[in-house]
C-alpha cells in the first residue's frame, strides 16, 4: 500500500514538472535563467505555496483514485493546484485547490 501511495506522488510529480516545463507563461516573472519547477520550489520555501505532496494528501484522503492530471496555475495572483482523479466508479473528478492554504475551491466531476 505505501509503494502505491509513493507511487502516485511520484507519478503526480513528474507530470507537475511537465506541465510546469511545457507552460513557461504562468510562472515568467521576469527570471529568464530561472526553470519552472525552481519558482515552484521557491514558493513552498517563501510559503506561498504548499508541497505538491501536502496537496495529494488531501485529494487521496478525500477523493481516492487514480491521478490522471497535476496542474499548477497562477489566476488573479493566486497559485492553484487543479488535479484530475479517476474515480473508482469510473468518474472523471477535476478539483482545484488553494496553493497555499490547501483549501478546496471547486469540485467539477467530469459527465460522458
Amino acid at each position: 500500500m505505501q509503494f502505491v501511495y509513493r507511487n502516485r506522488l511520484f507519478g503526480a510529480a513528474l507530470i507537475l514538472c511537465a506541465v510546469l516545463y511545457t507552460l513557461g507563461g504562468p510562472f515568467a516573472f521576469g527570471a529568464d535563467d530561472e526553470s519552472d519547477h525552481e519558482i515552484a520550489r521557491s514558493a513552498v520555501e517563501r510559503g506561498e505555496l504548499l508541497p505538491l505532496s501536502r496537496i495529494l494528501e488531501l485529494v487521496e484522503r478525500d477523493f481516492p483514485g487514480r491521478i490522471l492530471e497535476v496542474d499548477l496555475e497562477r489566476e488573479r495572483g493566486r497559485l492553484l493546484y487543479e488535479i484530475e482523479v479517476l474515480r473508482e466508479d469510473g468518474r472523471v473528478v477535476e478539483l482545484t485547490y488553494d496553493g497555499k492554504t490547501g483549501k478546496l475551491l471547486e469540485t467539477e466531476i467530469e459527465d460522458d
